[in-house]
């Protein structure tokens, strides 16, 4: 016998909490049924689909394919071809997979429009969590598949082709590439002490992506993910691009003889003013000077040779949009 009122206090609610917990436990272990199996506007896919609608703005040439998609319809082909098996899923018992190019197709339209997933899945027709599923595994797969679309040359020769360009093009001698970073809006989710690092000096959370750009308006190099806390010149000291210039890894052509002076000139990467300068990184002179000076005209030629990474960024963010509070950083260590 329970000798106090105390001790069958206890009791009670000892017993009370066995019986709570398996009736918790027993419920937990139920199978939950579903509400819907799929709701009926994600069933009418087997009436008009995405598939469908990519056949139909491909059969005329009225330009709404690319304005759509941001590509040709040609090249939606070549990509998919690539990235296919990648990307590829298989049929079960229960539902049939979602194809290869409407995968493709939804991930396209996210980059292209900064459109949230719960809006583009009443368009495409599956799940917000689908479509959050496929844009994660097409970009896993473009990156595996096109990483070796962006390369650094492998000798002094292309090296060379690419100074000489600038050299005709912009009239800046010995220029091997034009370099520069650019801060991309995200939206961070967790705040603690680390995510404040991507906290920049214009209120908002960024990450960096630093580029190395040639003539043509292609990358040779991309570095991504630094926080938006540090400069342009911090990310190139802390990138890979560094190391392998200190090392001798990337080739550089040796020292030209620049007429009619005479005189040795380096081959270098052309910065903005963020960067420090050094034996392969030219920036502009600080200050403002006369009109017709020498610094001035160094100045603006060094500009317009510059702007090429300035013109790859414009058109990156006009083709792809990356407005404000589109990209999501969720860090939790």
């Amino acid at each position: 016998m329970l000798e106090s009122n105390s001790d069958q206090e206890k009791a009670c609610a000892a017993a009370a909490y066995v019986l709570l917990s398996g009736d918790y436990l027993r419920k937990k272990m139920e199978k939950r049924n579903r509400r819907w199996w799929m709701t009926s506007l994600n069933e009418s896919r087997k009436r008009y689909s995405a598939t469908d609608m990519l056949s139909d703005l491909k059969q005329e040439p009225s330009g709404k394919f690319q304005n759509f998609f941001r590509m040709s319809a040609t090249d939606f082909e070549s990509l998919l071809g690539k990235i296919g098996k990648f990307i590829a899923k298989k049929s079960t018992n229960m539902r049939e997979p979602i194809p290869i190019q409407e995968r493709l197709a939804v991930t396209l339209i996210f980059f292209a429009t900064g459109d949230s997933q719960s809006s583009l899945s009443y368009l495409f027709k599956f799940s917000k969590q689908t479509i959050s599923r496929c844009i994660d595994d097409v970009c896993k797969a473009i990156i595996q598949e096109l990483k070796e679309e962006i390369k650094l040359p492998k000798n002094e020769d292309e090296w060379l082709c690419i100074a000489q360009q600038y050299e005709n093009q912009w009239n800046f001698p010995s220029c091997l590439r034009a370099i520069d970073g650019k801060h991309v809006v995200i939206q961070c989710q967790i705040i603690h002490l680390q995510s404040f690092f991507f906290f920049n000096y214009k209120g908002t959370f960024r990450v960096v992506l630093l580029a190395l750009v040639d003539t043509r308006y292609c990358f040779s190099f991309v570095d991504t993910g630094c926080q938006g806390r540090i400069s342009d010149g911090g990310v190139f000291n802390n990138s890979a691009l560094l190391t392998k210039l200190k090392m001798g890894q990337l080739k550089l052509p040796h020292e030209r003889k620049l007429q009619p002076l005479g005189k040795n000139l380096l081959y270098v990467f052309l910065g903005d003013s963020a960067f420090a300068l050094s034996r392969h990184m030219m920036k502009p002179y600080p200050g403002n000077f006369e009109k017709r000076s020498t610094q001035r005209i160094f100045n603006y030629r060094l500009s317009r040779a510059r702007r090429v990474v300035e013109n790859v960024f414009g058109i990156m963010a006009s083709v792809f949009e990356f407005s404000e509070n589109r990209w999501t950083y969720n860090r939790t260590n």
